[in-house]
């Protein structure tokens, strides 16, 4: 299948059809595929940046009109579920988004088409090419289209599971410390890196974590370090 033949299949996926192609393409194309590259290739590290506030704006707003006796706690919670990185993984993985990425040799041989990181910030990216390609209601017409069943299952609490956000509500009854994620290290090859995070509560150090993204490593921190406080 040519690339074009594969872009057309995605947007028919999606059920959005692009006016400028290009956009898509660099939503789909991996840091690593232009890195191998012997030309200059746009990848859609840029989009997934803008994609992320773009995400986020829809769902705010999508919330504080659809859960008007929710406070801003409440709100910022479920928020933050839906836009986690297994949330938006999971999205992507049911439109097979994967399949459709340019990946360089080594991402592909180490299992990057499934992996969480690249999926989810391949969905941001989409976002931000749809924003770009046709404005902000074409955007929340796909993301609604993509995270709208989620969204009830983690109003119920069913679902994705924001660690960090637990945590910070849980030190913060009783303390007025700072919380703060360090990483500690980078491990691997780059098409393979995975961090290790150490989150602080105050000056002492209440956790530790490792994935294959900041994001990641991040929750499973917060995740350990909850274990520890609860035990």
């Amino acid at each position: 299948m040519t690339r074009k033949e594969q872009l057309e299949e995605f947007q028919k996926r999606i059920n959005y059809h692009f006016k400028n192609q290009e956009l898509l393409n660099t939503a789909l194309t991996h840091s690593s595929y232009a890195n191998e590259s012997k030309e200059t290739v746009e990848y859609n590290e840029r989009l997934e940046f803008l994609g992320d506030s773009v995400l986020s704006l829809i769902l705010s707003d999508y919330l504080f009109r659809n859960f008007p006796d929710y406070p801003e706690g409440t709100l910022t919670k479920i928020r933050a579920s839906v836009v986690s990185e297994l949330s938006l993984a999971e999205a992507a993985r049911k439109l097979g988004l994967g399949q459709y990425l340019l990946l360089g040799k080594g991402e592909i041989s180490s299992g990057g088409r499934d992996r969480n990181s690249l999926l989810a910030d391949a969905v941001e990216s989409v976002i931000a090419a749809i924003y770009m390609d046709d404005g902000f209601e074409s955007a929340k017409r796909f993301t609604l289209q993509v995270l709208g069943d989620v969204i009830p299952q983690v109003v119920e609490g069913k679902l994705f599971r924001d660690y960090k956000t637990d945590l910070q509500e849980y030190l913060q009854r009783d303390s007025n410390k700072s919380i703060e994620y360090q990483i500690v290290r980078e491990e691997g090859p780059d098409h393979d890196k995975v961090f290790v995070v150490q989150v602080l509560h105050g000056d002492e150090i209440i956790g530790m974590g490792q994935g294959h993204s900041k994001k990641e490593a991040e929750q499973a921190a917060a995740q350990k370090a909850l274990k520890q406080l609860y035990e």
